[in-house]
């Protein structure tokens, strides 16, 4: 099984900034890639940020120059740093992880998700 956990969240006020991580454990043969989604009350989950193992990147249009997604490949931790965070990102984050189980076997995994807040 793999496990995915997520730190970072919390409350802050608009312009300020707040960083995410998440790492994943367990029978990890490769991570192929991790990111981000988020979930806003009454709307459905997006993609915020994503990254391949070989550090390739995509954001959503809304979060683009604002936030930055990283990864850690020895740690399979995957970051997202926000900037310049408004009330509208405010939502419960999610981590994603598309990892291969062996040479054959690829699963996608979730975290639990952590609370964004950001007050006006």
């Amino acid at each position: 099984q793999v496990q995915l956990v997520e730190s970072g969240g919390g409350l802050v006020q608009a312009g300020g900034s707040l960083k995410l991580s998440c790492a994943a454990s367990g029978s990890i043969f490769s991570i192929v890639a991790m990111g981000w989604y988020r979930q806003a009350p009454g709307k459905q989950r997006e993609l915020v940020a994503g990254i391949t193992r070989g550090g390739s990147t995509n954001y959503a249009a809304s979060v683009k120059g604002r936030f930055t997604v990283s990864g850690d490949n020895a740690k399979n931790t995957v970051y997202l740093q926000m900037n310049s965070l408004q009330p509208e990102d405010t939502a419960v984050y999610y981590c994603n992880a598309d990892a291969l189980r062996s040479l054959t076997y690829r699963e996608n995994y979730w975290g639990q998700g952590t609370q964004v807040t950001v007050s006006s």
